[in-house]
Order: C-alpha cells, then structure tokens, then sequence
C-alpha cells in the first residue's frame, strides 16, 4: 500500500510470500539484495518470510513484526514523518493515509529502539525539488527519539553499511562513511558542533562551510 499513490489502499499487502522469495532469489543471483516498501505487519511478515533485508517505511508495524525483523537481522530504513512543516502536501484519500501513517511514526521508532534494531535515515521527499533543502532539517527532528550523535552516525556511517549491502552490484569505487584512506572523500566541515546542536544541520548554507565530495572542494567559505 501508498500514502500518495491514488489506487493504492494503505492496508493491501500486494505481493506473496513466494512472489518476494523469487524476487529475493533473483537479486541473490545478481549477487544483491531486496528492500521492500511496506507500512503493515502482513505486508512486512510476508516480505520478511520471503527473504527480504530491508523494509522501508513500516510506520504502522506492530511488535510482533518488530520481533520478527530483529530475529531475522532486517534493517529498518524508516523516516520522520510527523504532521509538520516538511510533510509531503496530500490531499484527499491521501491525506487521511498520510495521517494515518504519521499517527504511526512514534511507536514504529520507540519499538526500533526496543529491539535495537539497524535504522537507516531516509526522508523520502518526493515530488517537490525545493523540498530537498529541508533534509537536515527532517534530520533533527530525529531526536524525537534518537541522540543527536545518533542520529549522525545513522545518517553516515550506518546508511553506508547499508548501501554496503548491494555487494558486487554497489556503484561506490570506495568506502563511505568513514574517515580513513582509501574511503571517498565526502566531508563537511560545520561551523559549530552538531554533537550539541544538531540543528546546526537545517541551515546547511550558513553552517556548512566547506562540502568535499570525493575529495573535490564545491564551497569553502572559512576565512583566510
């Protein structure tokens, strides 16, 4: 089921048990892995039978699912979607999906906590291109369960361990998330510390002073 797809009813689970197996199967070929876009406990249990790594939404998940995935050492790529500012504008029979989803958010992050499940950070903005300059923004509202130094190093090193999981198949020449050698070269130097205000993150043109991607400087504002 959709939030903002208008023929896709929240609670339909859609795929089998044995259609995700040969989805998996299929990606295992290719020497990778399945994730799976999925709000309910039925959708997500047969997905998670299926072989399935990586559930991506799951707001409305129950406890039981919960216990499922940490057993099974399923990730949880999840995001903040609260009734705020940065939501995606719905309307209709979306907008009540969407509240439903939201109304989700709290317990399908206390429960991660719970079973320490492996979270990944996503905002998933769709649709508006000026939303984008809202990420580290939706970034520090995940301190409405996580800490600040938690939320970071799920945004980094743990969406690199992530992104690892596509094996063979993983467009990446090097590593992420890490300082080391050899790792790509993706840094940001802020003007403050967001260990202690990870609000510095929401005004990224302010606060981000220098942006290095793999090892080229696109902007570099520290005084000589």
């Amino acid at each position: 089921g959709g939030v903002s797809s208008q023929y896709d009813s929240i609670d339909v689970a859609q795929y089998s048990e044995e259609e995700f197996r040969a989805a998996v199967n299929a990606a295992e070929n290719w020497g990778t892995y399945v994730a799976v876009h999925a709000y309910t406990p039925r959708a997500i249990q047969a997905a998670l039978k299926g072989g399935v790594k990586v559930i991506e939404h799951a707001q409305l998940i129950d406890e039981p699912t919960i216990k499922m995935m940490a057993q099974k050492n399923a990730w949880l790529s999840s995001q903040a979607f609260l009734d705020n500012e940065y939501s995606n504008p719905q309307q209709g029979e979306a907008r009540v999906k969407q509240i439903e989803v939201q109304k989700g958010t709290d317990d399908a992050f206390k429960l991660a906590k719970k079973y320490k499940l492996k979270v990944a950070w996503g905002t998933d903005i769709l649709f508006n291109p000026k939303m984008t300059k809202n990420q580290g923004a939706i970034l520090a509202t995940m301190t409405h369960w996580y800490t600040a130094p938690e939320v970071l190093k799920m945004a980094t090193s743990t969406n690199a361990e992530l992104l690892a999981l596509s094996g063979p198949r993983n467009p990446y020449p090097s590593k992420l998330g890490v300082v080391e050698e050899g790792a790509l070269a993706d840094l940001l130097l802020v003007n403050g510390n967001p260990l202690e205000n990870i609000n510095l993150v929401s005004n990224p043109e302010t606060n981000f002073v220098v942006i290095m991607k793999d090892g080229v400087i696109y902007k570099n504002t520290v005084a000589k």
